[in-house]
């Protein structure tokens, strides 16, 4: 008896236990669910209400085609980092000053519904407080200024809000607030007449000339918009005229302005992935005490391009948009570019093996630190390539002997005169076009150009006096040695520079990487320069 009560025990006990077994993954499941929907909230909540006013449309649709959570997160702290004034510092001050904004509208504009979700919540939010308000809390008996139309009349509680500049909209920007409600809930007005209590009211609360018989209120612009150039309805300001303020109204319901679409919000959202490979190099020449002159080229291979036929052609087309800002976040060059390639069905076997090359030459300050966002778009496929790099611009001494980049050219050729000297591969009087991989096969020419700047003129032929000395070297040791003393390299000089031009057959170098010095030697002053490049031959 004792043992089949044991029995009866145990038996309850693994039907207990085994319920406990089987109850267990509901509850982790249904755990895992409350956490999946808390970050849901989340997310909707970061976008719907505290970015709404901030986020362009190009971020909101790229977030909300994300399918996980790191690449919301992601998407969330690069939000942050392109608008971060100084990215040297810890802080990001635009967001703590949003966050403040976002704080200081419920505060001190909820009425019914909270700060933020107002009108004026959402214009402090956007664009920060205005440098003046004026405040008419209970409304009341009003003179209306002389640009109103004068005269004396009563108001629904209002405010105006001043701002001295607001970037993308203009300057000296006046915004009126109405709370035609009583309720405490001011609404952004698209009319000065919006705060006129007294608007539909026969004889009443009327202006200087509708006093005088010279116009009647069905004649302001606000029941008339075409009357609002006529002299007798009052003598409006320009950014008072309706269409003006109707534009004005509708510009203020657009987020700040970021000077980035398409393109533009891939360099900072940083969620694209890399499908279209490219190759990017970026020199440095000196054109000016304060100035650099910083080539940047962009190589893609063609069979990574998608073609389109057209008519007679198979054409691609590749959409550039580059970007470099200084440390504080200043734009200090900004360019587009479509890179277009074609072919005839006879050749086009052949030319997507050719590669499509692609530069742009900016001017830069010498001795500071700049970072190029660079995307590139297939327009055909939709493929992006984007690639971010810092530039750090190099400061030239006035009397120092020194060199530029040393670039390793495809092909060499003289300029026009009437060329523009910031087109495309022109340097001076040469257009230089680089090998963006600084891949060689045997049997290829090294072409090396350089310029070398501060050389001493000798006073007796007013020509400089310089020696070459071109090292092919692998892994530190020298394999081939060439000297120049004839000065055969020296294809241009002034008191300033010095072109040096090279060709270095590739006769006997087997595969592999390695690195080309050159050494330049100034006699008359027994100085020296080396400056040095990697290449590869496959």
């Amino acid at each position: 008896m004792h043992t089949r009560k044991a029995l009866l025990q145990v038996a309850l006990l693994v039907v207990f236990a085994g319920g406990v077994g089987f109850a267990a993954p509901p509850q982790k499941k249904q755990k895992r669910k409350s956490e999946e929907g808390s970050r849901a909230m989340y997310y909707k909540k970061w976008l719907q209400e505290d970015v709404t006013y901030i986020i362009s449309e190009e971020e909101k649709k790229v977030f909300k085609d994300l399918q996980t959570d790191e690449e919301k997160e992601n998407f969330i702290e690069q939000f942050w980092v392109r608008r971060d004034p100084d990215p040297r510092t810890s802080e990001n001050e635009f967001k703590e000053e949003h966050y403040r904004r976002v704080a200081y509208a419920n505060e001190r504009f909820a009425s019914g519904i909270p700060g933020w979700k107002t009108d004026r919540g959402r214009i402090y939010i956007t664009f920060g407080p205005p440098a003046e308000i004026e405040s008419h809390p209970s409304g009341g008996s009003y003179n209306r200024e002389i640009w109103e139309g004068g005269g004396t009349t009563s108001t629904f509680p209002f405010e105006r809000w001043r701002y001295r500049h607001i970037d993308g909209i203009g300057d000296d920007i006046e915004i009126e607030f109405v709370d035609k409600s009583m309720s405490g809930e001011y609404r952004m007005a698209m009319s000065p007449d919006e705060k006129d209590a007294l608007m539909f009211v026969p004889n009443a609360g009327l202006t200087w000339n509708e006093e005088m018989g010279l116009s009647k209120k069905e004649d302001r612009p606000y029941f008339n918009p075409s009357a609002a150039n006529n002299p007798s309805t009052g003598y409006m300001r320009a950014k008072d005229m309706p269409f003006a303020r109707m534009e004005q109204y509708f510009n203020l319901q657009r987020p700040p302005q970021i000077k980035f679409e398409d393109l533009k919000s891939i360099v900072t959202t940083n969620i694209t992935y890399n499908q279209l490979p490219y190759q990017l190099r970026a020199d440095f020449i000196r054109l000016s005490p304060d100035k650099v002159l910083v080539p940047i080229t962009v190589e893609l291979e063609n069979k990574n391009l998608q073609f389109k036929k057209e008519l007679d052609f198979n054409r691609a087309a590749v959409n550039v948009y580059g970007i470099i800002t200084g440390l504080t976040g200043r734009i200090m060059a900004e360019f587009e570019h479509v890179i277009s390639t074609e072919y005839t069905d006879q050749y086009f076997e052949q030319g997507t093996k050719n590669r499509s090359i692609y530069q742009k030459i900016v001017s830069l300050p010498p001795g500071q630190r700049f970072k190029l966002d660079l995307v590139l778009k297939d327009i055909n496929s939709g493929n992006v390539g984007v690639i971010s790099r810092g530039l750090v611009v190099p400061k030239y001494d006035n009397a120092a002997l020194q060199a530029s980049s040393v670039i390793l050219a495809n092909s060499v050729q003289p300029v026009p005169t009437a060329t523009d000297a910031l087109e495309q591969f022109v340097i001076g009087d040469l257009k230089i076009q680089p090998n963006v991989k600084s891949e060689y096969v045997r049997g290829q020419n090294l072409i090396p150009y350089l310029q070398v700047y501060n050389a001493t003129l000798d006073q007796t032929s007013l020509k400089p006096s310089i020696e070459v000395r071109y090292a092919l070297k692998s892994g530190g040791k020298v394999l081939e040695e060439l000297t120049d003393l004839a000065g055969d390299s020296v294809q241009f000089f002034s008191g300033q520079r010095v072109v040096v031009l090279g060709k270095i057959p590739l006769k006997e170098i087997q595969p592999g990487k390695y690195t080309l010095e050159v050494a330049v030697v100034d006699k008359v002053s027994n100085r020296s320069v080396l400056a040095s490049t990697d290449f590869k031959v496959n």
